[in-house]
């Protein structure tokens, strides 16, 4: 007898049920057994006779800790006369309720998170929905940055770039991550083939000449030709706080090259430009632990001497005449823009920093 009432009490043990999010209960597959199980007075080894289990599974089942199975929904069907369907059912919402109740839980650490990204400023630009609850915050950025956690978005599979390695416990460095994960977002609306290296190196050395066309012709034929090559070139606006000007990543299986959107002379903009295409060319956007001093300065060294041609830039330096005439007839000589030119000169020292710069043009990349 003493088995008996040890089986009873199994039937009439606590409920496993689970509740939603709003508190309300939702009903396991194994609660609505148990009471199947009273109405007809059956005891759980009896049950488990005739359902062909052993009862240390049935057991299981009931409490929630094993799988109601199409197998086993076709068994309850045949021997309790309710629908396979209905136990299905049953089991898959008690089983969404339950990754429902772990989210929750795992909100609780996104809200503090949550704080010290640059919301206010990202729904100001409409990357994000505004909002002023915490609880919504956490959530809005979880589905801005497509992740089920917050703290994931520090794993360089999903932020790694040249540069750094980023970690979400530096604000900063959450401020780049948001604007990296915009320049995804904003990338994957421009058409473009897979990354091609070999292309990508022969096309780069065809761009200085580029720099001559009208402004609006060079911008719009870089942006087309680089997007063959497998790289976007993406324009955002600059956040508070944001430690850079441009960034290369990869984003599937082509690069993304963000640029913050401002007026900039036509040096400035193929300096940036060339530094992160650099970094594609050498291999840098591919560094899980991140660039050291040393890749920078090569891509520095890169950019420099494929906008302008070591040997005869070095020969131009070193004739010491730098004269308007001068640098017009040298950059018309090498097929690249003047002020490109002029920005060289000024950068190593050769000029002052205001000579000559009605030479430059200017590249204003601002949306709107």
């Amino acid at each position: 007898m003493k088995k008996e009432k040890d089986s009873a009490d199994k039937v009439n043990g606590s409920s496993n049920n689970a509740k939603d999010l709003q508190g309300v209960q939702v009903k396991t597959p194994g609660s609505k057994i148990r009471e199947e199980l009273l109405s007809r007075g059956m005891l759980q080894k009896e049950f488990a006779v005739r359902m062909g289990i052993t009862e240390k599974h049935l057991s299981k089942l009931i409490n929630g800790e094993v799988l109601l199975t199409p197998n086993i929904a076709t068994r309850l069907a045949t021997v309790l006369g309710i629908p396979a369907s209905v136990w299905s059912a049953l089991e898959a919402e008690y089983r969404e309720s339950l990754l429902r109740a772990q989210a929750e839980e795992g909100l609780e650490k996104d809200v503090a998170l949550a704080q010290c990204f640059p919301y206010a400023e990202m729904a100001k630009l409409g990357w994000v929905p505004e909002t002023r609850s915490a609880k919504e915050k956490a959530k809005n950025l979880r589905n801005f940055f497509e992740v089920v956690e917050l703290s994931l978005v520090e794993n360089w599979q999903l932020t790694g770039f040249a540069g750094k390695a980023l970690s979400v416990r530096d604000e900063d460095d959450l401020t780049l991550m948001a604007w990296m994960q915009e320049a995804r977002r904003k990338a994957r609306n421009t058409p473009s083939q897979p990354l091609n290296l070999k292309g990508l190196a022969d096309l780069v050395q065809r761009i200085p000449e580029w720099t001559t066309e009208r402004i609006n012709v060079f911008t719009s034929k870089l942006e087309k030709e680089l997007a063959q090559m497998g790289v976007v070139l993406v324009f955002l606006p600059r956040l508070r706080g944001l430690t850079i000007q441009s960034a290369a990543f990869p984003s599937g299986n082509r690069i993304v090259i963000a640029l913050t959107e401002k007026k900039m002379d036509d040096h400035e903009f193929c300096s940036r430009l060339f530094h992160e295409l650099a970094h594609v060319i050498l291999g840098h956007v591919w560094q899980e632990e991140g660039t050291v001093e040393q890749d920078e300065r090569d891509a520095n060294l890169w950019a420099r001497n494929t906008l302008l041609p070591r040997k005869e830039f070095d020969a131009f330096r070193h004739a010491g005449k730098f004269t308007e005439q001068s640098i017009l007839s040298f950059a018309a000589r090498q097929g690249i823009a003047p002020g490109i030119l002029v920005g060289r000169l000024q950068y190593e020292g050769l000029i002052g920093g205001g000579t000559l710069n009605r030479l430059k043009r200017e590249i204003d990349v601002r949306k709107g």
